[in-house]
């Protein structure tokens, strides 16, 4: 239930209340005379069905009065307190203060993620993203998928929407993941996005062939087809079952014994102009760097101990993840 449509049933239930109290009590004061406490009271009485005796004798048309107040006060009184009271019971004022709640940590969001879709794909995902504390707000239509964990933001919402994803901060987003049921919507949601902010990066699911170019034309930087890489991975088990364990091992989040990370290094870091014999990565750290992704894009593959590392490079690393953490440092600081 939207804030609005509660704001009126709350001001409804309240006129409602007041406007018989009020009709009870001038109601007594013109017709008996009485001051305006003692007709007050006389309404309230009344319409709560206590009992308590009359406060003054009543004359004909006063006793003519309360049987029309009864009648149709009583009744009244009753809807609006039943009405009040499935508004609490219900838990919609929970629901409303509790999404109050939700788009003020959106707000606070910056370079996030948006998580388009939370079904089995994208609980994977936001648990991946969670692991790395990776900041991220997931959206979903379908009330009865709820969340694993309480602090994980679900914003429910259709995700092909403009208006949905201004609220959840697209402006000022890292990145956005379409992995909604079917490629029409994800292709909806692409084209949205990349209208919305030009600079974001943008990773879809692909689930029919073909598909994949479509949404890469759409603005999608990279697309995942599940069932290519599934069929391959299957593939590969039979055929390389070796090779399929060591990445699982290496890949696998929570694993302590060996982990392969990402690292950017910055134009403050003390690693620039060095190769990778002269830092040490290998020979102090036990890290293996078995590929380095150049500021352009370009992938070299098995550097050797001669390699250079520049600014804007990305290390792909293989080694602990004690030792991964001192090399991301030394990517930042200007201690090598």
């Amino acid at each position: 239930m939207q804030i609005e449509e509660l704001r009126k049933r709350v001001l409804l239930t309240a006129g409602l209340i007041l406007l018989i109290i009020s009709f009870g009590t001038f109601g007594y004061m013109i017709i008996e005379g009485w001051q305006f406490f003692d007709s007050f009271y006389m309404t309230i009485i009344t319409l709560t069905t206590v009992g308590y005796r009359e406060v003054h004798d009543l004359s004909f048309w006063g006793r003519m009065f309360t049987i029309i107040l009864i009648v149709g006060g009583v009744g009244t009184v009753f809807y609006a307190l039943s009405t009040g009271a499935k508004i609490i019971l219900e838990g919609e004022l929970q629901e409303i203060f509790g999404r109050k709640r939700l788009e003020k940590r959106i707000k606070d969001l910056k370079e996030h993620y948006i998580i388009c879709g939370y079904g089995r794909m994208g609980r994977i995902i936001a648990r991946e993203l969670e692991e790395k504390h990776v900041d991220f707000v997931a959206i979903e239509k379908d009330e009865d998928v709820t969340s694993e964990k309480d602090n994980v933001l679900i914003y429910r919402g259709d995700a092909t929407k403009d208006e949905v994803l201004k609220e959840l901060g697209i402006d000022r987003a890292r990145g956005l993941i379409s992995v909604l049921p079917t490629d029409a919507e994800n292709m909806y949601v692409v084209l949205s996005a990349r209208g919305l902010n030009p600079n974001l990066t943008i990773v879809a699911r692909a689930g029919e062939e073909g598909s994949e170019k479509k949404l890469v034309r759409a603005g999608a930087d990279r697309v995942v087809s599940p069932y290519h890489i599934g069929g391959l991975r299957i593939a590969h088990t039979v055929l390389k079952p070796a090779v399929v364990d060591f990445i699982e091992f290496a890949t696998k989040s929570g694993n302590i014994d060996l982990q392969m990370e990402e690292i950017v290094i910055m134009e403050s870091s003390g690693l620039i102009g060095m190769t990778l014999d002269e830092c040490g990565i290998g020979r102090e750290l036990g890290i293996i760097v078995v590929g380095i992704k150049t500021i352009a894009g370009e992938m070299r593959f098995n550097p050797t101990f001669r390699s250079a590392i520049n600014a804007g490079d990305t290390l792909i690393a293989l080694g602990e993840i004690s030792k991964l953490r001192v090399l991301e440092e030394m990517a930042v600081t200007n201690k090598a």
